[in-house]
């Protein structure tokens, strides 16, 4: 005899979790941000004078966020698709092996990656000591690391395989057949992009630039380590929660930070279904 509502009873356990993790500290942090504090202590209030103070004096330091997390969410997805694609249709039974070099990557430590992109852009790195072997130049290049394009090169390779895995996923959809269908009607390669692939894969391109989006304009450690003076929005929420214990005004920027990029997430994806076939 089956129960009544017994699937979701079977999902219970996994929505009890969520709520507990996700759900209720969300809520608590929302509520926090109409706080105030006194003496390192939490002010039951409601004022949003933590709202006026975020936009006061972060709205520039959010802009650049924003134009870093822009940058490396387009970017991420184009070259993640560019891999995903060649994976798909160009290599063969090389195909399996690339995608697994893709998957190795995500265990991978973040850290790790950071600190090897330092190795390779430092004064003493493996690019400019290969620059000096070459005499291509005569004194190490200081602007490759701690610059904004330490940060954008570095989130780029943390970042993409979470761009290719969701775009595959998308393209496995296209059979082969209909690329070489479309080929012998006289469709021109930017016309199959265009007209047969891209379309395909909406879901998975936008997909991969909400990850690489949210995660980069949330995170502080890569701007941090390898940003040098590179001050983007997560470098100045977390010394609230820490070094000032100004948790109402870090919450109130979390939340506008998260509104925000909700707000370009859901243009991105509009803006990829108007996306007709040339």
């Amino acid at each position: 005899m089956q129960l009544r509502g017994g699937p979701y009873l079977l999902i219970l356990p996994a929505a009890g979790l969520f709520a507990g993790l996700f759900v209720a500290p969300f809520v608590y942090f929302f509520v926090v941000s109409f706080w105030r504090v006194k003496t390192y202590r939490l002010i039951p209030d409601v004022t949003v004078a933590n709202y006026a103070a975020t936009f006061a004096q972060y709205v520039e330091v959010g802009r650049f966020t924003f134009a870093m997390a822009l940058t490396v969410g387009l970017l991420t997805t184009a070259l993640g698709f560019v891999y995903a694609y060649i994976i798909r249709f160009k290599a063969g039974r090389w195909g399996t092996l690339l995608l697994f070099a893709a998957l190795t990557t995500l265990f991978g430590g973040y850290l790790m990656k950071i600190y090897a992109w330092k190795t390779i852009l430092g004064n003493e790195g493996v690019l400019n000591s290969a620059l000096l072997g070459l005499g291509i130049i005569d004194t190490p290049i200081t602007a490759l690391l701690y610059s904004p394009g330490a940060v954008v090169v570095t989130l780029i390779h943390f970042l993409l395989p979470f761009a290719v895995l969701p775009i595959y996923g998308a393209l496995r959809g296209i059979r082969t057949i209909e690329l070489e269908a479309a080929r012998d009607l006289g469709a021109r390669p930017w016309q199959l992009l265009g007209g047969i692939v891209v379309p395909r894969c909406r879901t998975g391109l936008t997909a991969a630039f909400v990850f690489c989006f949210l995660i980069a304009a949330g995170d502080y450690v890569t701007p941090l380590l390898v940003g040098g003076k590179i001050t983007m929005i997560g470098n100045l929420i977390a010394p609230q929660f820490g070094q000032f214990f100004n948790w109402p005004l870090g919450s109130a920027m979390s939340f506008v930070i998260l509104f925000a990029a909700l707000g370009v997430v859901a243009l991105a994806g509009g803006l990829m279904s108007l996306w007709r076939p040339r």
